[in-house]
Parts: structure tokens; sequence; C-alpha cells
């Protein structure tokens, strides 16, 4: 399976890109995702998508090892009409935060727990156009701002959580989707 990246900021054949984290390191390169779906997991003899197991990681932290042997299935993203849908294909919980989950008016943004077998509207393009203010200079300059969520396998973070940022959760994914 091999992780597609992204030539140049021009090209617009992606609906998103995907990055996975182990803490604070990002892992791998981007993988860039053209298919209307698409299975990330860890470690699977056969599959498309894109298998975290295949990154070389340099993190000798038991409890990444422990959180990665987890994954399993993982979750699939799928592009529908109405927004973006993560299904958690995984024997374990997975914890979303995206700015179309939540209350636009919120100060901070909850992060929602997605047990197996359940699916959640992760990404909402209409909500995260009305999150657009037309003059809002620093959203333009950062797209990522409402067009990114961010995922953590097995490990909370927030409010509810030890954990406080997803970096500190031992294994993550940010999916930034194309704006335009």
């Amino acid at each position: 399976v091999d992780s597609q990246i992204l030539q140049e900021p021009g090209d617009r054949s992606h609906w998103c890109v995907v990055a996975y984290w182990e803490e604070k390191t990002r892992v791998g390169r981007l993988y860039s995702v053209q298919e209307p779906s698409l299975d990330i997991f860890y470690d699977l003899p056969q599959g498309n998508g894109f298998c975290l197991g295949q990154l070389n990681s340099d993190n000798k932290s038991q409890l990444v090892q422990k959180v990665r042997s987890k994954i399993g299935y993982g979750i699939q993203l799928t592009k529908e009409v109405d927004g973006v849908w993560v299904y958690n294909r995984s024997s374990y919980p997975i914890f979303i935060k995206s700015a179309t989950l939540d209350n636009p008016d919120s100060r901070t943004l909850l992060v929602h727990k997605v047990f197996p077998g359940f699916s959640i509207k992760a990404f909402d393009y209409e909500k995260a156009y009305s999150l657009q203010r037309p003059n809002d200079h620093e959203f333009m300059q950062q797209p990522w701002t409402g067009f990114t969520v961010q995922i953590s396998f097995v490990k909370g973070w927030g409010q509810c959580y030890t954990r406080q940022f997803i970096s500190s959760c031992p294994c993550w994914l940010e999916v930034i989707f194309n704006n335009r």
C-alpha cells in the first residue's frame, strides 16, 4: 500500500489529507485521499487503505506500543453528500474533535467518544463554511482551523481526561479537509 504524498498545494484532486502522529511526532508522510472512502488500520494481511503498521516509528514508549497493538481494523473515513463520516471498526473506542460537531459559539470544542461499531458525522461542509467569516484573514491563512478533525485511538483527551492535549495521546490522526 503506497502512501501518496501531496505534490503541491495547488493539487485539488484530493478531498482530504491524513497525518498519523505518535504523541508529538508525526510518523510517515501525509496520505492524500482521492477515493470516496478510506480504511485506516494498523496491521492486516490484506485490505486497501492507509496501513499505519507499515510506517517506520522510532517511538519506543510502552504506552505507544500498547495502543498501537489495539488499533486493529481502525476506522473508515467516508465522504458523503452531507459531510464526512467516521466509522469505528476497532475493538476499542476512538475520540474525535471537530469544529462542526459542536455549538459554534462554544469556547472549547468537546471531544466525542465513539464506541466500537458506531459511526459519527465528524465533519459537515456546510457548517464548516458557515464558521468561515468573509473577512477572516486568520481563517484563510490557517485552513485547518475549521477544516481539521482530530481522532485518537483508545485514549481520550480534553476536559474529561488526564491528557489535556491530543499531542499527549499515544496514537492519533489529523484529517485536513480540502476547503475548496
